[in-house]
């Protein structure tokens, strides 16, 4: 039996040619009538540094960042969409949710495609290929724990067709 997928989480670094992962997981979307579930990851910052910063960092500063990560994404979106979507614009309707977590990357993203029942992880990755010196450690650690389909998605180098630089 051909698999069903009705719900994706597709997750973003925020860098800028993320746009070409976002493609795929849109793909995924349309095959199905799937739901895509956008979330950003901002990385746990060890209690070593936390020391070092003498609490410069606090909750309300990772509440600003966050609340600042949601809005980038919303306007890449809508970017993506202006640009892409122009033939297929109830492909808009398939994102879901946008949501920031603070932790360790690849438990969040394992954690939270646990917890949304995911159907697949979609995600980027910076390196060159799929050989573990280059699969970047997120994708990697992703890849190896995960339970269900995960999607990696090598993003060019440079400039693409849409990059997000100045969004």
């Amino acid at each position: 039996m051909i698999p069903i997928i009705k719900k994706i989480l597709y997750a973003t670094d925020l860098s800028k040619n993320s746009a070409h992962a976002l493609r795929y997981a849109l793909y995924l979307a349309r095959q199905d009538k799937g739901r895509i579930f956008i979330i950003h990851v901002i990385e746990e910052v060890p209690p070593h540094i936390q020391a070092f910063l003498g609490g410069y960092v606090d909750a309300r500063h990772l509440d600003e960042f966050a609340a600042g990560a949601v809005e980038q994404i919303k306007k890449r979106l809508a970017l993506f969409y202006e640009r892409e979507l122009k033939d297929e614009p109830e492909l808009a309707e398939r994102v879901a949710s946008i949501d920031v977590y603070q932790g360790y990357p690849a438990d969040e993203i394992l954690e939270k495609s646990g917890l949304m029942e995911c159907d697949a992880i979609v995600m980027g990755t910076h390196g060159k290929g799929l050989s573990r010196a280059f699969l970047g450690s997120v994708a990697e650690k992703v890849l190896r724990r995960a339970t269900k389909p995960v999607f990696i998605i090598p993003l060019p180098r440079g400039e693409t067709d849409l990059t997000f630089k100045d969004v």
